[in-house]
């Protein structure tokens, strides 16, 4: 463990001398550099053998080997990014892990909402209750998230098919003709193979609703209706968690819409929740 994981694994346990230590150092790490056990005591405010306990209690013989511990975390942090995803990085505890991954979905999902404006929606609505088939495409996370849309339209009675292979997806558009349309889930609105599936079912005359980030893209310059989703920026993230979070809350933008805007989708979807209640009861 890091000095400043050991000191947060500790924090609740520490007198009140300690925890002065304790919240110095986690939030002016860089300043034990220059600084003795007497100068951190001064400093802080506290006696110089409270700087000795504090070190021993966190599993060092002493002062020296702390702040070399210390020092050795900062230099790792420099050399290494600690970012995680979003802000979350290598040194937050749960609590703080937990609570940056909720504030950052939380952003994600006001941002997603406030782009997306009700015309665009209407006109997606419309298009899949009169299209006569809908694929789905979306690759990675997105096949996910393409998938999880084909099962709610499917709930509605609509004909909605997701495969996760991009041959499958290419191969189904060139059935494609005028009256059926295409969904296109791209994080980037630039996924090649999704761009792909956009081209060939255009060339047959289909319609294409583009979910993707916002802006001018391949994708959303080839689509009809163009919804948006928002994820973090490129370089701050190792995961799609933000990315999946927004285009699930388009999907289930639509599948409330649709649900609102077809009587007949409402009664198939109540008979199949009837049909599972069925299973339930054995």
């Amino acid at each position: 463990m890091s000095a400043f994981a050991k000191i947060k694994a500790v924090q609740n346990s520490l007198s009140a001398s300690e925890a002065k230590l304790a919240a110095f150092t986690l939030e002016s790490p860089s300043a034990l550099r220059d600084l003795s056990s007497q100068q951190l005591a001064s400093t802080v405010g506290v006696s110089q053998s409270s700087v000795v306990k504090f070190a021993q209690k966190l599993g060092y013989r002493g002062y020296p080997a702390f702040k070399l511990s210390v020092i050795d975390a900062l230099n790792k942090k420099a050399h290494q990014s600690a970012r995680l995803h979003g802000e979350i990085t290598l040194e937050d505890d749960f609590n703080e892990m937990a609570d940056k991954l909720l504030a950052g979905k939380i952003n994600v999902l006001s941002e997603t909402r406030n782009l997306n404006e009700k015309a665009a929606f209407a006109q997606a609505v419309r298009k899949l209750l009169d299209a006569q088939r809908i694929l789905i495409s979306g690759i990675g996370g997105s096949a996910l998230v393409a998938k999880d849309l084909s099962y709610k339209l499917q709930k509605l009675g609509l004909h909605a098919i997701a495969d996760s292979d991009s041959h499958i997806q290419l191969a189904n558009a060139a059935t494609f003709n005028v009256g059926d349309v295409v969904v296109a889930i791209s994080e980037s609105g630039s996924t090649h193979e999704v761009t792909r599936v956009v081209k060939e079912a255009r060339r047959h005359g289909s319609s294409v609703i583009s979910i993707t980030r916002y802006g001018k893209t391949p994708i959303t310059q080839l689509a009809d209706v163009s919804l948006y989703s928002v994820a973090e920026s490129e370089p701050t993230r190792l995961s799609s968690i933000h990315a999946r979070t927004a285009q699930n809350l388009v999907i289930d933008l639509l599948f409330i819409a649709l649900i609102q805007a077809s009587e007949l989708g409402r009664d198939t979807l109540s008979r199949t929740n009837q049909a599972f209640a069925r299973l339930r009861k054995g």
